[in-house]
């Protein structure tokens, strides 16, 4: 699974940093940022999941392995 996050749609909740600090944190200006780009480990996917599930702005973007 890869993830993206939208940075303009992002409004700084952080809820995905709570989430998944494995994935996500927080950039100088108080937004969300990712951690690494590219696929994630299948052991993530969960996480990631809940952060997009969980995210007010919908900035989080998850597309399969073979969408790319």
């Amino acid at each position: 699974m890869y993830i993206e996050l939208n940075t303009e749609k992002c409004q700084g909740h952080l809820r995905c940093m709570d989430l998944a600090p494995e994935l996500f944190d927080c950039n100088e200006l108080g937004y969300g940022e990712l951690l690494s780009t590219g696929e994630i480990p299948k052991q993530l996917e969960p996480a990631a999941r809940r952060c997009a599930a969980n995210c007010p702005e919908r900035a989080i973007i998850l597309n399969p392995v073979d969408a790319r």
